[in-house]
């Protein structure tokens, strides 16, 4: 079920992305190679000088002189330092049209970053799993209206500057790019995929990040994404489809070729959604916080998904003394692979166990606060967020359960770990040596370290050893022997 309304004005920033996607080629296949149209230039004449009379003395008028465009204005400075950072405070303007039957999508986006690293930089540096999963083809890109040649590696999409920007400097970077969903939910291709007519895509929106591999031995999250403060989504589909986003509001638009929707959402590392026919829709409230779920028929049972995240949210709130921090919650049933989180909402699979559903809702609401709230590197540093929300998760569960692998170093990256023990290893292990710490040090002293910890780091990046030391600070007795045994790299 969609929430119907009358769409607003687009922003004029939307409108150019949408005119640049039509002009790509946004109807056709996403290889297909649109024509280049030509537009015969508008010659002036000259005027004639005028003819004088048999009197006159007057001089010929001179010829007009040329008309020249206007140097487009910049911050960017001549110059290279070959730097970039995640230290660049972005809001994005985002375009999707989406061809239903194919799974081709047309994406314009654009950004206005301020750099506040303090220092210099000369690119951005963008991820998207497009670049891995979809055969992304970037069709333009410009940066303060200068066209710019993107390099993709990778997962990641470089954007040179033309120059320098200053610290606290500001730039637009302006891109679109064609790529396609998977058909099939393999390896990693449930994560951009059209499977089981139910369309989900996960970070489709080039992001400012850092150059990260996307390939891993196991699930783990290969990307790290500083959070925005805005970011406004406009979405068009040439069939009728219902779609679940994060946003609290929604505009919804019936076309007779489709459906289109806009929304803003505020505070947010990731724009994940979900588009199915025929989606069925239950509601809930959970301290103040709207709940939605979105199944499909014969699926999950949508009232046990909204009673499963208001416990989770309302237990959790209450544990760590951190609110929930968006105005809405969405879990929507997808047609495969893992459950996986989002800020402000989560993904979970068909056909999960009923016995496994508690824990899966749980966990993964967990990462409204680790990775949502505070952010981190989830590629190279997953004890931070991965373990801190399955403590958080299997202590409101009162499911806290002892590893079935060897016990491993904790401070490694997503890659050192394999398929088999990733999950007993990071998750498990993880959250029990936070559990011995909160036995050490005490339980009010070690949930107050974590709400501080949250609170310090709001919608910020941080990462295991400022959440370590934030522990060890708030202890009484000294954490470091069982630091240094199990993260042997950091102590």
């Amino acid at each position: 079920m969609t929430d119907v309304g009358r769409r607003s004005g687009a922003a004029p920033r939307l409108l150019r992305l949408a005119l640049a996607i039509a002009l790509a080629g946004c109807s056709s296949a996403p290889t297909e190679v649109p024509a280049t149209s030509t537009i015969a230039p508008v010659v002036t004449p000259t005027p004639a000088a005028p003819t004088p009379g048999p009197t006159s003395n007057a001089t010929p008028a001179p010829s007009p002189s040329p008309t020249l465009e206007p140097t487009p204005a910049t911050a960017i400075l001549p110059g290279a330092v070959d730097r970039s950072s995640l230290e660049v405070e972005a809001t994005y303007d985002v375009t999707l049209d989406v061809t239903v039957a194919t799974g081709a999508i047309h994406v314009g986006v654009a950004i206005d970053a301020r750099n506040d690293s303090g220092e210099p930089i000369d690119r951005l540096e963008l991820n998207t799993i497009a670049a891995r999963l979809g055969g992304l083809d970037v069709k333009s890109a410009e940066v303060d209206d200068r066209p710019v040649v993107v390099e993709v590696d990778d997962q990641t999409l470089t954007v040179p500057l033309g120059g320098i920007l200053p610290a606290g400097a500001s730039t637009t970077v302006e891109l679109s790019y064609t790529a396609t969903l998977r058909s099939d939910l393999d390896g990693s291709s449930w994560l951009f995929t059209r499977a089981s007519r139910t369309l989900a895509l996960y970070r489709w929106i080039p992001w400012v990040s850092r150059a990260t591999p996307f390939d891993r031995p196991n699930h783990g999250d290969p990307f790290v994404t500083p959070s925005s403060p805005r970011v406004r989504v406009s979405i068009t589909t040439d069939d009728q489809m219902d779609l679940a986003s994060p946003a609290a509001q929604v505009t919804a638009e019936p076309r007779t070729d489709g459906m289109a929707w806009s929304f803003e959402l505020n505070d947010v590392r990731d724009v994940a959604i979900v588009l199915a026919p025929e989606y069925e829709l239950a509601v809930g409230d959970a301290d103040g916080v709207a709940i939605r779920a979105y199944t499909r028929p014969g699926g999950l049972d949508g009232d046990r998904l909204v009673t499963q995240v208001t416990r989770a949210i309302e237990r959790m709130t209450d544990r760590l003394g951190v609110a929930y921090p968006w105005p809405a919650f969405t879990v929507v049933e997808t047609a495969g692979g893992y459950g996986m989180e989002s800020p402000g909402l989560i993904w979970i699979p068909r056909g999960v166990a009923a016995g496994n559903l508690p824990y899966l809702v749980h966990h993964e609401t967990a990462h409204q606060w680790f990775y949502g709230l505070v952010g981190s590197d989830q590629q190279a540093e997953p004890f931070a967020d991965e373990a801190a929300a399955d403590l958080l998760a299997r202590t409101v569960l009162g499911s806290l359960r002892g590893s079935r692998c060897d016990r491993t170093a904790l401070d490694r990256s997503i890659v050192s770990y394999s398929q088999g023990c990733y999950y007993e290893v990071v998750y498990i292990q993880g959250g029990n040596v936070l559990d011995d710490l909160r036995e050490a040090m005490g339980t009010e002293r070690f949930w107050a370290a974590l709400r501080d910890y949250l609170e310090a780091n709001r919608f910020e990046l941080a990462g295991t050893r400022q959440l370590l030391e934030a522990l060890r600070a708030a202890s009484p007795v000294d954490l470091t022997p069982t630091l240094r045994a199990r993260f042997p790299d950091l102590y």
